[in-house]
């Protein structure tokens, strides 16, 4: 049993932790499986390791002791139901992880009706609503045998109440990644100007400053100009009426010789 003082790990983290088919394969396990954390996948590999090497062991046994060994091996695998009884050492060397992980009482509960999900069935067993044989068991990692797979319901005949779980169908919708979602949250940004653009946009201003100074100083001239004119018109008025009265008797007096001068 060992020193309680002085625990063991009771698993073995992998050697390429970092491997993206590893973390890839972690990932679907944990989402199918309703696991807390990669830790109980390494420990369900290490009982696996465990098998196949007490398996391949028995290879190099006498033919004798190799069979009463193999017994013993076979047995304790279909009690547990991940074998059956004639299952030989080839079956034991072809065992996945997902053999094991099936006999979790968290996974039997699910698939039993018991809940909707692994996650919500990993819930009840620690909230303590599942019981073994009227019994309360409380660890979601408990390896089921055959014989207590019938026996698994709630604590006291308690039901739990199931709503329906309802997936909405999306259809033709893409994850977006990171990437895209990054570059959407972005806020945008100015184009920016080369130096010579600068240039032009700054001599095409002063252009357009500079015609409209033009057009507005020719405008005021105009406006100027024109009470100026009335003005010269206004003074020249009186004149001319002046011009005019001087001259009028002396066309009268020219208009009178004239007459005399044809009269003789």
């Amino acid at each position: 049993m060992g020193d309680p003082r002085k625990t063991r790990k009771q698993f073995k983290r992998p050697l390429m932790i970092w491997n993206t088919a590893s973390i890839a394969r972690e990932k679907v396990l944990k989402e199918t499986f309703g696991l807390k954390n990669k830790r109980e996948i390494w420990k369900t590999e290490t009982n696996l390791r465990k098998k196949r090497h007490s398996a391949r062991s028995l290879l190099a046994l006498p033919l004798e002791e190799r069979l009463k060994r193999e017994k013993e091996l076979i047995g304790s695998l279909s009690r547990m139901g991940i074998l059956s009884e004639n299952a030989g050492l080839d079956d034991v060397l072809t065992l996945t992880i997902e053999s094991f992980l099936e006999r979790r009482l968290q996974t039997i509960v699910w698939r039993k009706g018991l809940a909707n999900t692994a996650t919500q069935a990993r819930q009840f067993v620690t909230h303590r609503h599942i019981a073994i044989g009227g019994k309360r068991v409380t660890a979601p990692s408990y390896m089921v045998t055959t014989k207590d797979e019938g026996k698994i319901d709630y604590y006291a005949g308690k039901k739990m109440i199931l709503t329906p779980i309802v997936k909405e169908a999306k259809k033709n919708e893409k994850k977006k990644t990171i990437k895209e979602e990054f570059e959407e949250a972005k806020p945008a940004e100015a184009p920016t100007k080369n130096a010579v653009d600068i240039m032009k946009a700054i001599k095409n201003a002063r252009e357009k400053s500079g015609s409209k100074e033009e057009k507005g100083g020719k405008e005021k001239e105009k406006t100027a100009a024109e009470p100026t004119k009335e003005k010269k018109a206004a003074k020249e008025e009186p004149k001319k009426e002046k011009k005019a009265a001087k001259e009028e008797p002396k066309k009268e007096e020219k208009a009178a010789k004239g007459k005399k001068e044809v009269k003789k």
